[in-house]
């Protein structure tokens, strides 16, 4: 049985106040795990190169839900 890796979280929150923010951890290489801070033990990690194509495309407003 493999164990999971020690990941280090960082919020991407905005409001130190919200309780339900996303999280990001890049401390393994070639790796990047999300996770939602209400739901710590829920994990969802994807490749490196995964994370670069996926935030270019929210930053060129691919996944606009206000339009």
């Amino acid at each position: 049985m493999s164990s999971q890796p020690e990941f280090a979280f960082v919020s991407a929150c905005r409001d130190p106040k919200v309780n339900n923010c996303p999280e990001v951890a890049t401390n393994i290489p070639g790796v990047v795990a999300l996770r939602d801070s209400s739901k710590p033990d829920t994990i969802f990690t994807m490749p490196a190169a995964d994370w670069v194509t996926l935030t270019a495309a929210v930053k060129a407003g691919e996944y606009d839900l206000s339009v």
